[in-house]
């Protein structure tokens, strides 16, 4: 049997580009910057398998200029740029890497929360801009307190739970709306379900962790955001497009709510002249969620391996495209 191609769309971590290279003849995209489409399928038509992360586009043209191509791992828990249809349609599974950064989304996005409550970035940048002139004032730099405030959690899967765990250690009020109710962690955490409104509505932080699909696009649109209380705050840690970003503008700049964290965008990356960032009361990092050494090195790990089991034909660890295996009767 010929020794099979991959190609990793990044740099990864060594050791999972040494397990890869153990067993296939590897070909690594030198640049930071992401191959462009033209060049995702140029190296796609030798592939017979490929490791992505979520810059890279895997539709139905990328997947045709691949022929021989048997797996699809990517280096995330979510795999909206990934055409899943098309895959199973072609018999391509499609790995991913649940599990391994929950818990580092959910400490990022209990320092999004933080800092965008406290003002951390906000007061920095007065700092360097050299406006620190008052030793102390009382009526400046005010925020709003998190112990014991109420913090709307929308989608309770593993990120939304792991933060759910972090806020009882503020003492905080705990609200959830999810496409599935968890009546265990509910009695286990003090959740309380409840619809979206309610919820947007009675929080005084609210946490987005639902996964990008055709439903959750604009999840959060004005609409929505004018629900919420004005002195509140939103974090996204989901995806970009998951909140309307002409909504979010219009309703920050108006005052509509406190202020508002981003781990994601949309587009991504930001442009540099996004009306968002002229914003005060918006604080916006690069899609650094799971970006911790160890949650990094578990997920390319990870990813390594459903790439290897693919190639070979075997069970997946974590595979997003699992009816393509109940169709065949195996397990994913």
């Amino acid at each position: 049997m010929p020794t099979p191609q991959v190609f990793v769309t990044r740099q990864i971590f060594p050791e999972a580009l040494e397990m890869i290279a153990r067993e296939a003849r590897l070909e690594v995209w030198p640049d930071d910057y992401p191959p462009s489409p033209e060049q995702l399928r140029r190296k796609l038509a030798q592939a017979d398998g490929v490791l992505t992360n979520i810059m890279d586009r895997l539709d139905a043209a990328a997947m045709a200029a691949a022929p021989n191509l048997k797996i699809i791992s990517q280096m995330a828990v979510g795999v909206d740029n990934i055409d899943l249809a098309e895959a199973t349609r072609r018999g391509i599974p499609v790995g991913h890497t649940p599990g391994v950064l929950a818990k580092a989304t959910a400490d990022l996005t209990f320092a999004l929360l933080m800092a965008a409550a406290r003002r951390v970035s906000e007061s920095d940048r007065w700092v360097r801009r050299g406006q620190w002139q008052l030793a102390f004032h009382p009526m400046h730099w005010l925020g709003v307190d998190i112990h014991g405030a109420t913090l709307g959690i929308l989608g309770l899967g593993q990120i939304g739970l792991e933060v759910a765990r972090r806020a009882r250690g503020f003492e905080m009020k705990l609200m959830y709306h999810s496409r599935t109710r968890r009546p265990q962690a509910e009695a286990e955490y003090g959740l309380e379900y409840a619809e979206l409104p309610e919820v947007l509505a009675a929080a005084d932080f609210v946490t987005v962790h639902v996964p990008l699909t055709a439903a959750t696009r604009h999840y959060i649109g004005e609409r929505e955001l004018r629900m919420m209380k004005p002195s509140a705050i939103l974090v996204n840690v989901a995806r970009g497009p998951v909140v309307d970003a002409k909504a979010l503008y219009k309703v920050l700049k108006e005052g509509g709510i406190r202020a508002a964290a981003l781990d994601v965008t949309d587009p991504e990356p930001i442009p540099a002249d996004d009306p968002l960032l002229s914003l005060e009361n918006l604080l916006v990092t690069p899609h650094i969620g799971s970006a911790s050494v160890s949650s990094r090195r578990a997920m390319c790990l990870m990813a390594a391996r459903n790439l290897l089991a693919g190639l070979k034909g075997q069970r997946l660890e974590a595979c997003a495209n699992g009816d393509l295996y109940q169709v065949k009767n195996r397990g994913c």
